[in-house]
């Protein structure tokens, strides 16, 4: 695909997904939302870790109201169910783990975007919005799924009615996210742990994403059997012999990766 909202970088078994709108504090749009499932689903195939971040001053803005004549001929339920779901699942099942690097607001269905990925890191200029009932809508692109998992009812009921701004250090503070770095750091930070990422035993990334999600609808007990099960399989790999050999002989572990 011929991106043209995104920018697509593999370096070193990381790939970055820039959102690429940044006169319009990359506001989402129909062409957008096909790009980057296209460039998630592509570096979940090619790379080792994906990353998402934004360029310019935001991560992102939310749906581009403009992208249609008005907010109010658009069909809603249709660039949910065709535009938005597809996207979100390329992240949440993307078979490498994703990061989103919120270097900057991240709004409405851009919030919600950046939160589908297994760890959020935020610079601690960036803030979270659940923008919705702004405009007389609820959260949507998987909101109201991540939101009182990630932050508990009351955080999750609160924040979806007020719509008020959530800090970086509030969603660290919270549990919303994974790390709020100074702004200063950001860059590097993230990069340093992409490229840790990278460096690590795939296989058991992938199988760690599987179980912890699944937790959700099993029993204590199926949750049991199912670490036994994705354990026996990590216990006959490559990597898991590397691992003990590197852990015994004192040296980093030269995981095999894809």
């Amino acid at each position: 695909m011929d991106y043209q909202t995104i920018t697509y970088d593999l370096t070193d078994g990381v790939a970055v997904v820039t959102l690429n709108r940044a006169d319009k504090y990359n506001a989402l749009t129909t062409q957008m939302r096909a790009e980057i499932e296209h460039a998630v689903r592509t570096g979940g195939e090619e790379a080792r870790v994906v990353v998402i971040t934004g360029a310019g001053k935001a991560f992102c803005s939310g749906q581009d109201l403009g992208d249609r004549a008005s907010a109010g001929s658009i069909d809603l339920e249709r660039t949910l169910r065709d535009e938005y779901a597809p996207l979100l699942r390329a992240i949440v099942n993307c078979p490498v783990p994703t990061i989103a690097a919120v270097n900057g607001p991240a709004a409405g269905a851009g919030a919600n975007i950046a939160l589908a990925a297994d760890v959020v890191f935020a610079t601690e200029s960036a803030y979270f919005l659940q923008a919705f009932t702004r405009i007389g809508l609820i959260p949507d692109a998987g909101g109201t799924y991540v939101l009182p998992r990630q932050m508990g009812m009351a955080k999750a009921m609160g924040a979806a009615l007020f719509a008020d701004k959530i800090s970086a250090r509030q969603a660290d503070d919270w549990g919303m996210i994974w790390e709020c770095v100074p702004d200063a750091e950001f860059e590097e930070h993230w990069k340093s742990k992409a490229a840790h990422l990278a460096a690590g035993p795939t296989a058991a990334y992938a199988a760690v994403k599987q179980t912890i999600r699944d937790s959700w609808e099993n029993s204590f007990e199926d949750q049991l059997s199912l670490e036994a099960r994705e354990q026996g399989k990590c216990g006959k790999s490559r990597d898991f012999k590397e691992g003990v050999l590197a852990f015994m002989e004192k040296r980093p572990a030269k995981f095999e990766g894809r």
